[in-house]
């Protein structure tokens, strides 16, 4: 599996793929096909296709979740008060909506998907 069939899955499903890089940063590639790696500001040291190819665990979540509000809808107050649950307790709310995939279920999704077969893409 190479970037380019994550991309082009990632567009065909309308949704984002994440995935862990070794050096414990996150890779979303978004509902446009777009790589993006959070908190990077310079010339990365590593190659994504690479950090790809390292990668077994992937999650899988609809586009649709994070829609940013329109100008002044922060500034509504709540409610009611909310309750705050203890730190590292399951919050559904902050839960991601998506599901985790290993690596050869997304496989058999992009070759589903009509994305070329795994092998074609490797080299020798």
């Amino acid at each position: 599996m190479k970037l380019a069939d994550l991309r082009k899955l990632s567009i065909k499903q309308q949704a984002r793929v994440r995935f862990q890089l070794r050096n414990g940063m996150e890779c979303v590639v978004t509902e446009h096909g777009i790589a993006q790696v959070a908190g990077l500001r310079a010339i990365p040291d590593f190659n994504l296709e690479e950090e790809l190819a390292a990668a077994r665990e992937f999650l899988l979540e609809p586009a649709g979740g994070e829609k940013k509000s329109p100008a002044g809808a922060e500034k509504k107050a709540p409610a009611a008060p909310e309750k705050k649950s203890p730190p590292g307790a399951f919050d559904r709310k902050t839960a991601p909506a998506g599901r985790s995939l290993s690596r050869e279920e997304l496989t058999a999704m992009i070759v589903s998907a009509g994305g070329a077969a795994p092998s074609s893409h490797e080299e020798e």
